[in-house]
């Protein structure tokens, strides 16, 4: 009887002590043991990526759903920091980021860092894969002064440069952006994102857009909202229009015949910012759409097809 009452003891324990087992779930990739509170903490957290698979000149939305109510969030990812906004609809976190074409196939962690509603600090890390994409390579002709260009030329090529790293650094960091970001023009893309281009068989570059076949007079829409921080004719650009669309990233519109828009103008999605053309370093009339995020150009295809709120 004694015997019995043990092995009945030692079976209750046992079967304890697997449920205990079953009810703490191995670390996922990229997570670290920790407090537990902290552990506790990082197995509610929710991420998800648009796209789910990354390459490298590809943007990034980051959807977060953490396990208490945040007043702030943000994120460190390939050395740049992530903006994010609260969307009340969906009740989750979104932010917009990118991976550089410089980027090498690899796997790189993104760091979130939230603040709760009684001032904690949570933090949580994850893994994520960046492979290479393939890209093409062609061969261009354009007019002599944009491969050899004169010194007065280069002196408003030096010029251009410095107005457009004063731009740059003047954008904002809450979110103006709402909703899919859509075409700019209604045509054929005759030419995409990432292509190694030489010009004359001298000048190699890389095409950090999207070209857009249409004839010259095409009205140009704004892919979604923002404020205009450039509206003007550059050298190699052409005239062109620069929208901010918060939280680090731009769209730019080049090449066009006419302006539609002034700089600190706030525009919506689809309102009409000028017309195409063929004006500044291009082979015939076509508009370059092209995406910037944080100093990184990024693939304006893979932008127009995120699911964003």
């Amino acid at each position: 009887m004694e015997c019995s009452k043990l092995s009945s003891v030692i079976y209750r324990s046992c079967l304890l002590l697997i449920v205990v087992t079953l009810a703490v779930p191995p670390l996922a990739i990229g997570e670290t043991a920790a407090a537990p509170t902290q552990v506790m903490a990082n197995r509610s957290w929710a991420i998800h990526r648009q796209p789910a698979q990354l390459v490298n000149g590809a943007p990034v939305v980051i959807e977060v759903v953490p396990p208490a109510r945040l007043t702030t969030l943000s994120a460190r990812w390939l050395e740049h920091e992530v903006l994010f906004s609260y969307d009340a609809a969906t009740k989750a976190w979104y932010g917009i980021a990118g991976v550089s074409l410089e980027t090498r196939p690899g796997v790189y962690t993104l760091e979130l860092k939230g603040t709760t509603s009684r001032s904690a600090e949570i933090t949580f890390s994850q893994r994520i894969k960046v492979q290479a994409a393939k890209y093409r390579s062609i061969a261009a002709t354009v007019a002599k002064r944009f491969t050899e260009p004169s010194k007065e030329q280069l002196e408003r090529i030096h010029q251009d440069k410095t107005v457009k790293q004063d731009v740059f650094q003047h954008t904002d960091p809450e979110r103006e952006w709402s909703g899919k970001f859509r075409p700019p023009v209604d045509a054929s893309v005759s030419d995409v994102f990432g292509t190694q281009r030489t010009f004359n068989g001298k000048v190699q570059s890389m095409h950090q857009g999207l070209d857009y076949a249409v004839p010259t007079g095409t009205p140009v829409s704004a892919a979604n909202a923002g404020t205009v921080l450039l509206a003007g004719d550059l050298y190699f650009e052409g005239n062109c229009v620069v929208l901010d669309h918060g939280q680090g990233l731009l769209t730019l519109y080049l090449h066009l015949s006419e302006l539609s828009v002034k700089q600190g103008e706030r525009v919506v999605g689809g309102q009409q910012i000028g017309l195409s053309g063929g004006t500044g370093r291009a082979t015939g009339p076509h508009l370059h759409l092209a995406v910037r995020w944080q100093g990184v150009y990024l693939n304006p295809a893979t932008l127009l097809t995120l699911k964003l709120p």
